[in-house]
């Protein structure tokens, strides 16, 4: 069983990374046995498409990475530092996969949404579930900090929404234009559209 496991976890890492990469599109069932190391049968032992693969690949991912957003967003954590601290966690991660790759790979879920969002309804639907999430810790973030009056957003949903869109074409450019320049505005454009008023050494 265990080893079942281990080989089911290697497929959905396997394909995570190369659609991260490259597309949903150009990656095969054959190029992600290859990456997992597994054969061919253990593929659809486990998944009976890949799109069903995707769409678990895609929830097995968020689960790893709530804990993550639960430590980022802690109420224990003033909120705009909530929000600073996940952009430089995401600078973080996009500088490393340059290094690592050579190219900026922006968001996977926004990549793999914008491809066959519209086409394969399971991958859109789960796409638009876990970003739906994102917003809420934005949301969670925006709200307190106009309680604690560091922000002017009476309507945190909609101020939310308003910054995750932001973060979504910031992160579309990086990846179009392989740079992490767009990057280095994303907190200035936070303050405009939050009403912050942030010193120099903040913005660096």
């Amino acid at each position: 069983m265990a080893r079942n496991n281990d080989s089911k976890q290697r497929i959905m890492n396997a394909a995570l990374a190369l659609i991260w990469e490259n597309s949903y599109g150009t990656t095969s069932v054959d190029a992600i046995c290859e990456k997992a190391g597994v054969k061919k049968g253990s593929f659809y032992h486990f998944f009976t498409s890949k799109s069903e693969l995707a769409v678990e690949a895609l929830e097995a991912d968020w689960q790893s990475k709530k804990p993550v957003f639960d430590s980022l967003f802690s109420p224990a954590t003033s909120p705009l530092d909530r929000l600073w601290g996940y952009f430089d966690s995401i600078v973080k991660r996009q500088t490393q996969a340059k290094e690592e790759r050579g190219f900026v790979l922006g968001c996977p879920l926004f990549c793999i949404g914008c491809e066959v969002g519209t086409q394969d309804h399971a991958i859109g639907g789960k796409v638009s579930e876990i970003l739906g999430l994102y917003v809420k810790y934005f949301e969670s973030a925006i709200r307190d900090a106009h309680a604690q009056g560091q922000v002017v957003a009476p309507d945190a949903k909609a101020k939310a929404k308003a910054l995750f869109a932001l973060f979504q074409g910031t992160m579309t450019q990086a990846r179009s234009q392989n740079s992490l320049e767009p990057f280095q505005q994303i907190r200035e454009a936070t303050a405009d559209l939050l009403a912050i008023q942030i010193t120099a050494s903040a913005v660096a």
